[in-house]
């Protein structure tokens, strides 16, 4: 098909798992991740902390692995290869709208809630003050112009950004420590506990959405082996550590905001470096994936990403000058509660209905219907199990909180789709 065959990697676009592992740790570093590991670390021991980002971060890195790995094999990114289980025009309609109004609505809310902190922090040091709708735009311009070097433009900001932060970020802690704060963590005990499978299950939430859109950059990994090593490298010890400090940081301040973490380390400007660039290199990847996803929608391909990239990045950027952003956040959550079931169908499709063998990938045409059954199944599964439904109160009956939502909504679009698949048969072109 032409637009596959558009969105395919050549091997001279192939990288090494060390530059993709650095695109993952620059994603791992990020402002949200910071604030889970406050929230983890408000109820949660420090011991309890750490295996619960463990076990969570390894379920991640096993569904990233399955999706980077079939993507390496094909070279396709996520938004094509869903055709395989959802035929070309469930891919296409459905799968790619939810990626490209999700990828791009949380870019939006990225760019105002970092344009926000700029404008409070340069006041803050300097007594100037900067609009934040202008801030906003400023930052989410820079932004989509990294975005818009495809994967080249995020390997140079990585570079820059990880290492920089991870500075900044163990200085505020060792200050914070040696300033006495450090007092608060010996025989630490939260005042409100959760369980060990709610700390899990927000380690999941934080980055799952990711793990299903992996295979926009794991398409350019030279081999399924290099696509494991990235996936597990760049984000299990990553993730432990970010959220490991922002659970002490925000028991030594009491506050999970960044900004504070910082100041009480005497860093102002340093602070907002790390603001903003914690901000950067996470929504580099929300335009990134908007833009392809965007491209598949409107029926283009590889060649003309960068200008949906640009579309997409302008697109967030309005709104967070508008500010309408947060009226529709709640809607985002939901479209970002439905994704993981994608991961469920594609799972089942290639790796255990086709063994995950690449002669036995096929792009089905039209809508697939076992696979659009099992996705809508799915998602309706994690957002019943997550809460989703519980601000709805027309909706509210179907909220029953059970384990991890997103694991379930994968689980359950996967046994359908093998139910399904093996009953009506596999039909490679329906």
């Amino acid at each position: 098909m032409k637009q596959t065959t558009g969105f395919k990697i050549q091997a001279e676009d192939r990288q090494s798992w060390g530059a993709i592992t650095m695109v993952w740790i620059g994603a791992m570093i990020c402002v949200p991740a910071l604030m889970i590991g406050g929230m983890i670390g408000a109820g949660l021991s420090l011991e309890s902390a750490a295996i619960a980002i463990i076990i969570g971060y390894a379920l991640i890195c096993i569904l990233m692995s399955f999706m980077g790995m079939h993507a390496c094999d094909t070279g396709l990114p996520t938004a094509v290869m869903a055709g395989g289980a959802l035929g070309e025009m469930g891919a296409k309609y459905i799968i790619s709208t939810i990626l490209t109004i999700s990828c791009v609505g949380w870019f939006g809310i990225q760019a105002a809630v970092c344009g926000s902190s700029f404008s409070s922090m340069v006041e803050g040091m300097s007594g100037f003050s900067i609009p934040v709708w202008l801030s906003s735009v400023v930052w989410g311009i820079v932004m989509l112009l990294t975005a818009c070097f495809r994967f080249s433009g995020l390997k140079w900001l990585n570079k820059i950004a990880v290492p920089l932060l991870g500075i900044v970020l163990i200085y505020a802690l060792i200050t914070n420590l040696l300033s006495g704060n450090g007092a608060v963590l010996v025989g630490y005990q939260p005042a409100a506990p959760m369980s060990l499978v709610n700390g899990i299950s927000l380690t999941v939430g934080s980055f799952v959405v990711a793990a299903a859109i992996s295979g926009d950059y794991c398409r350019f990994a030279k081999n399924r082996k290099d696509v494991v090593k990235s996936s597990v490298l760049g984000v299990l010890p990553a993730g432990l550590i970010v959220l490991m400090l922002g659970g002490i940081l925000a028991i030594c301040t009491g506050s999970y905001d960044i900004s504070v973490f910082l100041s009480t380390a005497g860093l102002p400007l340093l602070g907002l470096l790390a603001l903003i660039l914690a901000t950067w290199t996470t929504n580099v990847s929300n335009a990134y994936s908007g833009g392809l996803a965007l491209s598949v929608l409107l029926g283009q391909d590889e060649k003309k990403s960068q200008i949906t990239t640009a579309i997409s990045g302008v697109i967030g950027t309005v709104l967070a000058a508008v500010g309408i952003l947060n009226a529709i956040q709640g809607f985002l959550s939901l479209l970002s509660a439905i994704v993981p079931a994608l991961m469920g169908v594609m799972i089942a499709d290639y790796w255990l209905i086709g063994k995950g063998k690449i002669e036995n990938f096929k792009i089905r045409k039209g809508f697939y219907a076992p696979g659009m059954i099992a996705f809508v199944i799915g998602a309706l599964i994690a957002c019943m199990t997550g809460g989703t439904f519980a601000t709805i109160p027309a909706l509210s009956f179907l909220n029953i909180p059970f384990f991890i939502s997103s694991i379930n909504g994968i689980v359950a679009a996967l046994v359908v789709y093998i139910l399904l698949t093996k009953a009506f048969g596999r039909q490679d072109n329906p």
